[in-house]
């Protein structure tokens, strides 16, 4: 039975060296997510305000919330909100989709040739592109409303990097167990909405108790989204301390994911 290799070195030379096939990849499956859509890719730009819409009235209108250091206005406080929609999104996005990610694509499992590991790369890359499309609406928002966005905006993706490489682990990890538990879909639908109100995406952190703040703290998407608003809203440089702690755990989730779904695998045409 063939083995593959599982090294560091590996995960990061396979990207590289499939870069090409990845974007085309990436290109088509964000041309068939819209494929028959009379607007096409618009929805890709509607979606996002909508949700903007929604939960910026349920938030700042029917619970009254305010976003302590702010003006107080209802524009600021959809763009603060937003900026943890963003970030949240990213992770979602592939999280939700890991499961069933060789599954959806039983016909590549049967090539011996094809590099069945770049499709959570492809998955993250759509992604991606749907973080970037709400980035460009945040940005429009924020220049019509407050004008030039702050410089340190520039460090944006310093800030997701740590991010980018958690969620490409857990997604090469769901990716393999999804193949052996199919339950694993279904609680994964459960834990993401789970996350979601575990992460400081509506609220701020500060403004809870002090025990509940510490449990806050240990989801790593906390950090990312509140150094995410320091860049992108107030201007602020990001903690190098806690972001180079942060990039070294992602690290280490990214090479964990890899190296089960490397020594997993070679079972997937067997068990599909």
């Amino acid at each position: 039975m063939q083995e593959f290799s599982t090294s560091p070195k590996e995960m990061l030379a396979s990207v590289w060296r499939n870069r090409e096939l990845i974007r085309a990849l990436t290109r088509r499956e964000i041309a068939a997510r819209y494929r028959g859509a009379f607007l096409g890719v618009f929805w890709s730009f509607f979606n996002p305000i909508f949700m903007l819409a929604v939960y910026t009235f349920v938030f700042s209108v029917v619970f009254q919330s305010r976003w302590n250091g702010g003006s107080g206005s209802k524009a600021e406080f959809a763009l603060i909100l937003y900026v943890g929609m963003i970030v949240f999104g990213l992770f979602a996005e592939c999280v939700n989709r890991a499961p069933s990610l060789i599954l959806a694509n039983v016909s590549y499992v049967k090539k011996v040739v094809f590099p069945l590991e770049i499709l959570a790369v492809v998955a993250l890359g759509s992604a991606l592109f749907s973080l970037l499309t709400s980035l460009s609406i945040w940005l429009a928002f924020y220049l019509a409303f407050f004008g030039i966005p702050p410089v340190t905006l520039l460090l944006f993706p310093f800030v997701l990097l740590p991010l980018i490489l958690m969620t490409g682990g857990l997604t090469w990890l769901l990716a393999a167990f999804g193949v052996y538990l199919r339950d694993i879909g279904q609680l994964i639908g459960v834990v993401v909405t789970a996350m979601m109100f575990l992460t400081p995406i509506f609220y701020q952190v500060s403004t809870l108790p002090v025990k509940y703040q510490r449990l806050i703290n240990i989801n790593p998407l906390a950090f990312v989204v509140e150094q995410s608003r320091q860049v992108l809203v107030w201007g602020k440089i990001p903690d190098l301390g806690f972001w180079s702690l942060a990039l070294l755990v992602s690290a280490l989730t990214a090479w964990l994911g890899f190296f089960v779904f490397q020594k997993l695998r070679k079972g997937f045409a067997d068990v599909i």
